[in-house]
């Protein structure tokens, strides 16, 4: 037997419902009922794990990286990894957005056009700071220019990843993104809350970082850079 049209079930459904002049939790809880008495599954929609580099494979990344000799690309791989910044917060950064009293950058209009605060360890501090001075010297005003003294694209900040990837012969990619759940992958099997890493990550809320938690595997900076100095890099 065909099925009524969903648009004409719902009118006739409605004919039933109106005199209880439902609102949204009513009908939400009516249709759980529903769904119980039809024996009607709901689907999980859940996110599929990210591929994320292991941490021998990010250590061999790493070195190869660090062998290259080229401090920017070694800064910006660093910023990415330790702040989990997405791509085009790290292109957004501006000098004056660095807080190294704090040990902090300052995320302005990130995705949801959110501002926030990540961190950054504090023996990271030095080779930033000097990073920023030089930079500022030469009348820059982002945290990274290329040589035509430009931010950098999101498509050449994923070059420069790949480039090293290659040269590390992984059998995976590198992208921003998979530097971004390295870290929050990592931060959860150190043990740090979903609530202290979400006011850093920029997720809308706890439930998106449940996916982390699946990998079996800060408002709190005390947490961060407490775990921060076993970070692999």
């Amino acid at each position: 037997m065909p099925r009524t049209n969903p648009e004409k079930k719902a009118k006739q459904l409605a004919k039933y419902l109106r005199d209880e002049r439902p609102d949204y939790h009513y009908l939400k809880a009516v249709f759980r009922h529903l769904r119980t008495e039809l024996n009607v599954a709901v689907e999980n929609n859940s996110k599929s794990l990210p591929d994320i580099p292991t941490e021998e494979e990010l250590q061999r990344y790493y070195q190869v990286v660090w062998k290259a000799k080229n401090s920017q690309d070694l800064l910006i791989i660093k910023t990415l990894l330790y702040t989990g910044a997405r791509v085009t917060e790290l292109i957004n950064m501006k000098l004056s957005d660095v807080d190294f009293q704090r040990c902090q950058i300052r995320i302005n209009s990130g995705k949801g056009d959110k501002d926030r605060v990540v961190p950054f360890p504090e023996q990271f501090k030095e080779v930033l700071a000097l990073h920023a001075e030089n930079l500022k010297n030469k009348g820059a005003t982002y945290l990274f220019e290329s040589s035509w003294k430009k931010p950098y694209t999101d498509r050449g900040i994923r070059k420069i990843l790949e480039r090293y990837a290659q040269e590390a012969e992984l059998d995976k990619t590198i992208s921003p993104h998979k530097l971004r759940h390295f870290l929050f992958t990592w931060l959860k099997k150190q043990g740090i809350d979903d609530a202290l890493i979400q006011p850093y990550s920029g997720h809308a809320s706890r439930q998106s970082l449940e996916v982390y938690s699946r990998l079996s595997l800060a408002d709190a900076q005390t947490e961060y850079s407490d775990v921060i100095r076993r970070f692999p890099v």
